[in-house]
């Protein structure tokens, strides 16, 4: 997780436990009768709507989701700007080292594709079905975490009518009332803070992680579509930059000089003025 992420959480925390504490004793909004109501009945209508598979697939999502930091837009470009760039100084055989070294499961199937040889539009469309079914997962995933949002507030209605019933068969004991009382207004309590602090934000960001994932695989298709048809690597760099927030398109990826330190070229005085115009003059087929 990031640490922004972490701080943020942190604060808000502190703050919910301001606001439950500026009224007195904290151990008044705690109730274990009232959150096994609430938890047990979320879970099993989990359990009876769902298989048990979908559900442990939603837990290693979520998990993974927090855990694993993504790369960044950018830091794709300029990937496959250099993958563009490596396939032009050493051929598109070189670009099997890097399929074993990246960490990127879409970009090393993408690769792995290009060295196989396969055509431009078989490439793009194994890369369009996987990215389609990718998304019917995490749509899947994300519609369990919103339907267990929308029960949970209901069985803190339960244990509601749980506290009153309790206090409807005793009206004149009063150990029996105050014992009731409780769970009824915490369960009511636990069900809207587990559906609104926890389901519906792990929801939440499950589609925005999505989203970042499936711009991240449209930016990899069409770089190695482009790649595959020999794309002048700066038409590359313009043409993968359109992804980009206009903040973002700044600086140059392609230069003599960067070329020369990423694939560690020496600079020899002649070859040093003419690396970058070689690259990029047309390749004739």
């Amino acid at each position: 997780m990031e640490q922004r992420t972490v701080i943020g959480l942190g604060i808000c925390a502190l703050l919910i436990a301001f606001g439950f504490a500026v009224n007195g004793n904290m151990g008044l909004y705690f109730n274990i009768a009232a959150l096994f109501i609430v938890l047990g009945g979320t879970f099993g209508a989990a359990f009876l709507s769902f298989r048990t598979e979908r559900l442990s697939i939603v837990l290693k999502v979520l998990l993974a989701s927090y855990r694993t930091r993504i790369k960044t837009p950018e830091d794709i470009v300029e990937i496959l700007v250099d993958l563009s760039v490596k396939s032009r100084l050493k051929g598109i055989l070189s670009l099997q080292e890097d399929e074993d070294e990246t960490s990127i499961i879409f970009l090393r199937r993408a690769l792995g594709f290009l060295v196989d040889g396969y055509t431009k539009a078989q490439i793009t469309e194994i890369l369009n079905t996987e990215m389609y079914f990718f998304k019917i997962r995490r749509e899947e995933s994300e519609r369990v975490l919103r339907t267990l949002a929308e029960i949970c507030p209901s069985f803190g209605l339960v244990g509601s009518v749980v506290g009153l019933i309790g206090m409807l068969a005793s009206p004149g004991d009063v150990s029996v009332i105050i014992t009731a009382i409780p769970v009824a207004l915490t369960s009511t309590l636990y069900g809207v803070v587990f559906a609104n602090l926890f389901l519906l934000p792990f929801a939440a960001h499950m589609r925005e992680r999505t989203d970042h994932e499936l711009l991240l695989q449209k930016i990899i298709l069409e770089g190695v579509s482009a790649i595959e048809s020999e794309l002048n690597p700066r038409v590359l760099e313009m043409k993968l930059k359109s992804f980009l927030t206009p903040s973002s398109r700044k600086g140059r990826i392609i230069s003599a000089k960067r070329i020369q330190e990423r694939f560690k070229i020496k600079p020899e005085a002649v070859q040093s003025a003419s690396t970058e115009s070689r690259i990029l003059q047309p390749v004739s087929k």
